[in-house]
């Protein structure tokens, strides 16, 4: 077991996993997985990667055999910069997106509320540029549209069948989502995967860690054979060994 060393990973014919470079004023180079799931109407694409860095993730789905353009909704995990980051960016390109988050987080994503990490205190001790492109992103987040709810239980029709898990602590509407086609979990950041082994949620950037461990619980019943992790990739393996030592 441990972490597939693919660049861009065709996890089955519905399921793409995007290899996406990214540069964080935290984290300094490292790379995100997003991924694009395939139907008949187009693509859904899970998470946006960062602030900024548009053409990474526009080139990491060119190198998937697509086009932005193919993109007919975008669902966020949760309301993180590195996962939000190019949502502005691709309702500028693409007429008629969707965009889909959990109830718990929609209200940071519009603008409602502050978003929860993300604030303009930890804004302010970034560089020049960035802080600059921060604020403006965050000047934008009302106009970004409308938001369908997801909810914890939900099954849309994604990459052949997905189920939404609703696993909070990381953030208020931090989702997974269930591939049983597949036998697949996009663990966002619920999961990482760590020199090859796979880890609970980082605890600097976890809020209310009690609950983000709580709700790894909730992944539990399901015959996961592979975990694709936002930070770290794929892991081939289940996450139960790892649930049952964590709880």
């Amino acid at each position: 077991m441990g972490r597939s060393p693919e660049k861009m990973m065709k996890l089955s014919d519905s399921v793409i996993a995007l290899n996406v470079p990214m540069l964080s004023p935290v984290l300094g180079p490292t790379e995100i997985y997003p991924a694009l799931l395939k139907d008949e109407d187009g693509l859904t694409l899970v998470d946006t990667g960062m602030l900024g860095q548009f053409d990474e993730l526009k080139q990491a789905v060119e190198d998937a055999g697509a086009q932005i353009s193919d993109i007919r909704r975008v669902v966020i995990t949760h309301q993180d910069i590195d996962h939000i980051g190019n949502l502005q960016e691709l309702v500028n390109r693409i007429p008629g997106l969707e965009l889909l988050a959990h109830a718990d987080d929609i209200p940071y994503l519009n603008g409602s509320l502050p978003l929860v990490k993300f604030t303009s205190e930890r804004i302010a001790q970034m560089p020049g540029g960035f802080k600059d492109l921060a604020l403006h992103f965050l000047e934008s987040l009302p106009g970004l549209g409308k938001f369908t709810v997801l909810q914890d239980g939900d099954m849309p029709p994604w990459g052949g069948g997905a189920e939404v898990i609703h696993t909070p602590g990381h953030t208020p509407g931090h989702i997974c989502l269930y591939l049983p086609n597949d036998k697949l979990l996009l663990a966002a950041d619920e999961l990482r995967v760590v020199d090859g082994k796979l880890a609970g949620p980082v605890e600097w950037a976890t809020p209310d860690m009690p609950l983000a461990l709580r709700s790894l619980r909730k992944l539990e019943g399901r015959p996961i054979a592979r975990v694709l992790c936002y930070h770290g990739g794929l892991y081939e393996g289940s996450p139960q060994p790892l649930i049952e030592e964590l709880a």
